[in-house]
């Protein structure tokens, strides 16, 4: 039998587990929100706590809490941050009132718990935690402190850490040439580099997007109390509360233009979240790439062999698939998903506040997550390690009717279209066919036809 306490809020009396650390608000949410079983994400959690402690700093600083119960507050938030299972005293559901003020009671509860030990003192949840402090401002805060902490720390670097993959391989792989497709058709040759550094460009612009949102996500709603005003909080708490929290976490972090906006909507969040969605759509195109060029080995392209990583079929032996690319292309299909109930999340902004905010940091930061993860994983396990099959790239050049395209501005159009035409046919080289069909000497035509040649453009 799990033993019990009694704790009172403004509803009345109520039993709380005898170790928790939070109290009757914390346990009124636990009670009322069974949905999904899955608690607010723990960046968001300790992004809540730094918070706090910013909170507590700046109104020590400016004389509204007392220095010691200031630094009792720090002190609880560093103790949880240090603990192992920090989440335990956290078991709110994402699925709770739409401002988030259950997670922000639960934090208020379990750092006045800790602080009043700490301390010796009486230290309230409601009157000395969450001072000059309103759901409705620190929820928003924490979607953005959180989104801005993982970007830097996990996403990021993933991004970095592709782009750099991508790149060394491009210069491994210049040599080769392959078929370019178009349409999944036969087309001019490329070099694989090239393709390689298609790649590249795509993470290199999702990195550019996403560093470009950076200083809108570090701007909080801070500050701006229960509807934007700014009541029952300092004029400069805003200010002293960004200085406070820019310290802790090396971050930038200021206070809003305008409480109102960053209170009744989540447009930033929406924005940032439609970036991480393009990267996830970069994502999918880089991973189907890498399955359709590793597609055989004997039946399919087989222009490239990936890693072997494990078994692929529990019937047939041998088998070995893409696993990694069918990972990242899950990935990006979550992250679009994520995209889509972060959209109709911001569109709940009713006046002065926006009611899906534990949703819409849940999906945030679940996209972030993913996204930095399958970064590392795709760069080091697919495409650093993967083998080119020079001989199947060779056997299709050679008898790519395609490459023909190079003698239009000799020979017109409609003539290399036929030369084409019964290259297919009769499944001959264009080499051979074009000397056929032509006046042109082989030696010239073997010039003109060279596939790494045609990958240098020009007439």
């Amino acid at each position: 039998m799990m033993t019990t306490r009694i704790e009172k809020d403004s509803m009345g009396e109520l039993e709380v587990p005898a170790s928790a650390l939070y109290g009757a608000q914390t346990q009124r949410a636990v009670n009322n929100f069974p949905i999904s079983g899955k608690t607010m994400p723990e960046p968001f959690i300790r992004a809540l706590l730094l918070a706090k402690s910013a909170a507590a700093q700046a109104n020590g600083k400016l004389g509204l809490l007392p220095l010691e119960m200031a630094d009792g507050i720090s002190g609880a938030v560093n103790q949880l941050l240090n603990e192992q299972n920090m989440m335990q005293h956290f078991p709110v559901d994402v699925f709770q009132t739409g401002s988030g003020t259950s997670s922000n009671m639960n934090a208020n509860e379990v750092l006045a718990t800790l602080a009043s030990e700490l301390t010796e003192q009486a230290v309230g949840a409601n009157d000395h935690v969450n001072f000059g402090q309103s759901s409705n401002d620190i929820i928003p805060s924490c979607i953005h402190i959180s989104a801005a902490i993982e970007l830097d720390k996990q996403l990021l670097p993933g991004l970095r850490h592709l782009l750099q993959v991508i790149k060394s391989k491009a210069n491994e792989v210049d040599r080769f040439v392959k078929t370019g497709r178009t349409h999944l058709m036969d087309a001019m040759p490329v070099r694989m580099s090239q393709s390689l550094l298609s790649w590249a460009s795509q993470i290199e612009q999702n990195i550019e997007l996403i560093e470009g949102i950076r200083p809108k996500l570090q701007s909080l709603a801070q500050g701006g109390t229960a509807v934007g005003t700014g009541i029952n909080a300092h004029k400069e708490f805003a200010a002293e509360f960004s200085r406070q929290l820019s310290n802790v976490t090396g971050l930038a972090f200021t206070p809003a233009d305008n409480f109102f906006s960053h209170i009744g909507t989540q447009d930033i969040a929406v924005s940032l979240s439609g970036q991480l969605k393009t990267t996830a759509v970069s994502m999918m195109k880089i991973a189907n790439d890498l399955r359709w060029m590793n597609s055989g080995p004997l039946a399919g392209l087989g222009e490239i062999e990936l890693e072997a990583l494990q078994p692929g079929s529990s019937i047939m032996p041998g088998k070995v698939n893409p696993v990694i690319p069918e990972a990242a292309a899950m990935v990006a299909a979550q992250v679009i998903g994520n995209d889509s109930a972060i959209t109709v999340g911001g569109q709940a902004g009713n006046f002065e506040l926006n009611v899906m905010l534990p949703m819409i940091a849940d999906n945030l930061l679940s996209s972030i997550t993913l996204l930095a993860n399958v970064s590392y994983l795709l760069a080091d396990k697919a495409i650093a390690s993967f083998k080119v099959n020079e001989a199947q790239l060779q056997k299709a050049l050679a008898r790519n009717p395609i490459l023909v395209t190079a003698l239009n501005p000799i020979i017109g159009y409609a003539k290399a279209a036929e030369i084409a035409k019964k290259a297919y046919k009769e499944g001959r080289a264009v080499l051979d066919v074009a000397e056929e069909e032509t006046n042109i000497s082989r030696d010239e035509l073997e010039r003109l036809l060279d596939p790494a040649k045609l990958t240098l453009g020009g007439v």
